[in-house]
């Protein structure tokens, strides 16, 4: 499991454009003494980059131990490089939780904390007992703290600066998946808009090719972990919606069979990539 990696910064917008630009020339670039001064971040924020690239799935560590662009990472970089789309900082959302490294703290937060609202010492203390059971080499309870405060950093502060070329916003807090309201963090049930069709769709054709299953239930949606429920706060109401409404999709339209009240869907075969490439596509065509 990984913890404290992000060196106590959240993700900036611009970070995940400057990174690709400079690792598609150097794959070990973020790794260099001269890093700092050439993307204009402080040595600390390029260790932080580090992590981050990795975390959200934006890169890869080959076995040469060097950064590599994943496919994600390039269709990001050629169709959305400053996260512009709802549905491309949903998919950096639901990669940064989708498994339990490198970003323990997301995965457990998302995934296993059943808790909607408390304060952070509250999270912390649930943290640090769920820890307990499931992790044999426990970390410091300061690197504990520092995860915790990055991660409610990372979707609830708005960052505005009045410098423009210091763009300090993390590209998640638009989604609005959480709110800290008085030192109390809540998880704020979403409608399917606010998360994006395309991110949603990506999300489950992911679980299809990692578990081999291309049948599933809205209660599987709603309550497994990686799905929409836990991973987005999708009450079942709106995951109905979204379902529906990707029964619709132009190209890769889902099978939803309500008869008997079975609730379930059958997903098409296709990779979730290609999936959000033809999403890209589709979008630039309805911009022009």
């Amino acid at each position: 499991m990984g913890y404290g990696q992000h060196q106590s910064f959240y993700l900036r917008i611009n970070w995940l454009r400057k990174a690709i630009k400079n690792i598609e020339n150097d794959n070990k670039f973020l790794y260099r003494e001269e890093a700092a001064e050439k993307i204009g971040l402080g040595k600390n924020m390029v260790q932080s980059l580090r992590h981050w690239v990795v975390a959200t799935g934006i890169a890869e560590v080959n076995n040469k131990a060097e950064q590599e662009i994943s496919a994600f990472g390039k269709l990001m970089n050629d169709y959305d490089p400053y996260v512009e789309l709802i549905d491309t900082a949903s998919i950096i959302h639901f990669h940064l939780v989708d498994a339990a490294e490198p970003s323990t703290a997301w995965y457990w937060y998302f995934n296993h904390y059943a808790k909607k609202s408390s304060t952070k010492e509250e999270i912390i203390d649930d943290f640090l007992f769920w820890l307990d059971k499931n992790e044999p080499k426990k970390p410091s309870v300061n690197s504990i703290k520092r995860d915790i405060d990055c991660l409610v950093r990372l979707y609830c502060d708005k960052g505005k600066n009045e410098d423009p070329e210091e763009v300090i916003q993390s590209p998640l807090s638009g989604i609005g998946l959480l709110i800290e309201e008085k030192s109390v963090i809540t998880k704020k049930n979403l409608k399917y808009s606010d998360i994006g069709l395309g991110a949603l769709m990506y999300t489950l054709l992911d679980y299809q090719i990692k578990t081999g299953i291309n049948q599933i239930s809205v209660e599987d949606i709603q309550k497994q972990d990686f799905l929409w429920g836990k991973v987005f706060h999708l009450p079942r109401n709106e995951i109905i919606k979204a379902l529906d409404s990707l029964t619709h999709h132009p190209y890769s339209p889902i099978r939803f069979d309500r008869t008997n009240r079975l609730d379930t869907i059958l997903l098409p075969k296709i990779n979730p990539l290609e999936f959000l490439e033809e999403e890209y596509k589709r979008y630039v065509r309805e911009r022009i």
